[in-house]
């Protein structure tokens, strides 16, 4: 409800004031029209439909792929020379900012931005290989490039060498120019643990002789113990979550916890055809190979609860975790489960999770319509129903922190700015 209010003067104490005398026609009306019109334009503002979603479309094209970083777009496509070469093209809105041409013809398996800089690591020209280069984030200039494969550990970037190198290595490498801040040889499993605010650690497993915990930041060494003295028989496979190096013995079926800090044993649970452990909140999930899950207390080993039909944990807030079935890989068929007991909250059957380039942002889900198109939520893990976000054409999807990313049936790509 629109409400005017006009101001007709103070009113003061004394007699009663007599009759106001009857503006001139040529007067008044214009008046009372302008006051008319302006309340008609308030209304009409108050009750116009909200605006839809702001999106824009890129260009994509065969062969291409797509990127999300922070509110740019990097779609990487063949160049436009026809020589068989890629080229990096960043998008900032709907507007291109920079182009700058990939070495050799290799397919880029990541693009990210991290201090100031552009990171795109993927195939060798060959694809015998793998290579780094990296890019100035405001002009697209070339800064540095090794061979090798780059990934992010937090804000730690690593650098594992290029699998030609006779001495497997693994390095610590400033985004800003390439330098390497330090090197570990590598022999064994590699695992990482980190959390936003705590250490980035890295763990050098080699299958005889000292397994090595290092700080990732410095490449210190923190602790380093031989786990085997004496050779056990059959395979065995290592994982790291929530401050636990997990050992999974394949032949008796036992999971070894032992604590990051020192590497000395903390606990062990029977639990055969486990296919891995992940992080579940404050809990250790373990997924089974045929599905289902069972929580663990990660001080103890102890068994808080256990489900047959859920799967992988995609996301754990406010106490809730959003899970998927295992036969779908989190593909139409999601549900939020309580994190205390297992306690099914509510079932999501039927919605995709659309993966994240980015952790932080919201998480988006889709279920088809028909005809090409596709119904957006935004999943509050609450228990009730998804909020709608829309509607769109499109598939493939990816999302970041503040923008979503579809590919359009003729190959171009849809940009949706999340609310």
């Amino acid at each position: 409800m629109v409400v005017t209010v006009i101001d007709l003067g103070e009113l003061r104490d004394g007699a009663p004031p007599g009759p106001a005398p009857r503006p001139p026609r040529a007067v008044g009306r214009p008046f009372r029209l302008l006051v008319v019109l302006l309340v008609a334009l308030l209304t009409l503002a108050t009750a116009a439909p909200p605006r839809g979603p702001v999106e824009w479309t890129l260009p994509g094209g065969l062969g291409s792929t797509v990127f999300v970083s922070g509110d740019v777009v990097y779609v990487v496509r063949p160049d436009r020379g026809g020589a068989g070469g890629r080229e990096l093209v960043a998008y900032r809105g709907g507007r291109e900012r920079w182009r700058s041409p990939l070495p050799g013809a290799g397919t880029a398996v990541s693009v990210w931005g991290q201090d100031g800089r552009v990171i795109v690591a993927g195939r060798s020209g060959d694809d015998t290989d793998w290579q780094t280069v990296t890019y100035d984030a405001a002009t697209g200039a070339d800064v540095w490039r090794r061979p090798g494969i780059a990934f992010a550990v937090g804000r730690v970037l690593l650098i594992q060498s290029a699998t030609s190198d006779t001495s497997t290595s693994i390095m610590g490498v400033d985004p800003a120019d390439g330098r390497t801040l330090w090197t570990a040889q590598m022999t064994g499993a590699l695992g990482f643990d980190f959390e936003p605010t705590g250490p980035v650690r890295m763990v050098l497993s080699p299958a005889t002789g000292q397994t090595v915990v290092v700080d990732a930041r410095t490449g210190a060494r923190l602790v380093a113990r031989n786990l085997y003295p004496v050779p056990r028989p059959g395979p065995r496979r290592l994982q790291i979550a929530r401050g636990l190096l997990l050992e999974f013995r394949d032949g008796d079926g036992d999971i070894q916890a032992y604590d990051l800090d020192t590497l000395r044993p903390r606990w062990t649970v029977a639990r055969k055809l486990v296919g891995h452990v992940e992080s579940c909140a404050a809990l250790l999930c373990a997924v089974g190979l045929a599905g289902g899950m069972t929580a663990f207390d990660p001080a103890t080993g102890a068994v808080r609860w256990s489900v047959d039909r859920w799967a992988g944990v995609a996301a754990a807030r406010g106490g809730r975790l959003l899970v998927g079935v295992p036969d779908t890989d989190l593909d139409a068929g999601l549900a939020v489960l309580d994190q205390q007991d297992g306690r099914l909250i509510a079932d999501l059957s039927g919605w995709t999770l659309v993966p994240q380039h980015e952790s932080g942002g919201p998480l988006l889900a889709t279920r088809p319509l028909g005809g090409g198109r596709q119904l957006l939520t935004e999943l509050n893990l609450s228990g009730e129903p998804p909020s709608i976000q829309g509607t769109f054409t499109g598939t493939g999807c990816t999302t970041g922190v503040t923008l979503l990313v579809c590919r359009r049936p003729g190959g171009d790509y849809m940009v949706r700015r999340l609310p």
